[in-house]
């Protein structure tokens, strides 16, 4: 494994939003492609990421006409997708989705919370606390295996993009934007009530 990651294509001006909370979120629950709706908190965020978005892109005079708005087909992706674009005062429907933004999957271990876990399985936990970037749950898939997928989405990125997806696609995509190391990469903080900017070849939060 290399020491950092590749940063394969730097696209001009990508703008990511993590989905907000579900249910699974709040008690810590593995939930990969499991489809869980947003819950209130959830809704809260997603809508509150919208008007912040609107602001920023009404600050620097920029309007969502220039932007491809693409999200994970999932539906706590779709429904962010669609409370952020309400919130700027969009069409919430007018966005496109791409199977390659799908969450990692836990595979056999998605429903689970990690101290569930470590009673049915402490071998393969103990394995993923030393590699959690190339760790592979059963029947699942690791980080690394993610970054392929999610690397060959942003090579096609050639135009201001807006994208709403999954926390492990947003480690990986950041991972490979700011050149970070595996095991950093697998650790980011991935929050659902802000939204992360890729500008000029500089990250920046809103």
């Amino acid at each position: 494994m290399t020491d950092t990651l590749t940063r394969i294509h730097d696209p001009r001006f990508l703008i990511f939003i993590r989905h907000g909370q579900t249910d699974w979120n709040r008690e810590g629950r593995m939930q990969g492609q499991k489809d869980i709706p947003l819950n209130p908190v959830g809704q809260e965020q997603a809508s509150g990421n919208g008007l912040r978005l609107a602001a920023y892109l009404a600050e620097a005079g920029l309007t969502a006409e220039v932007f491809d708005f693409v999200a994970s087909p999932l539906g706590r992706t779709r429904e962010t997708m669609e409370r952020v674009r309400t919130g700027m005062g969009l069409d919430p429907a007018a966005y496109r989705t791409d199977d390659r933004l799908k969450e990692l999957t836990f595979g056999a271990w998605e429903g689970f919370t990690l101290e569930e876990l470590k009673v049915r399985d402490p071998q393969r936990v103990a394995e993923r606390s030393r590699d959690k970037y190339g760790f592979v749950p059963p029947q699942g898939e690791s980080y690394a295996m993610l970054r392929e997928r999610v690397a060959g989405w942003l090579t096609e990125v050639h135009e201001p993009t807006i994208c709403v997806a999954h926390g492990g696609v947003m480690r990986v995509l950041r991972g490979m934007l700011e050149e970070l190391s595996p095991r950093h990469t697998a650790k980011l903080d991935v929050p659902q009530d802000r939204v992360f900017v890729w500008k000029d070849g500089a990250p920046s939060w809103i």
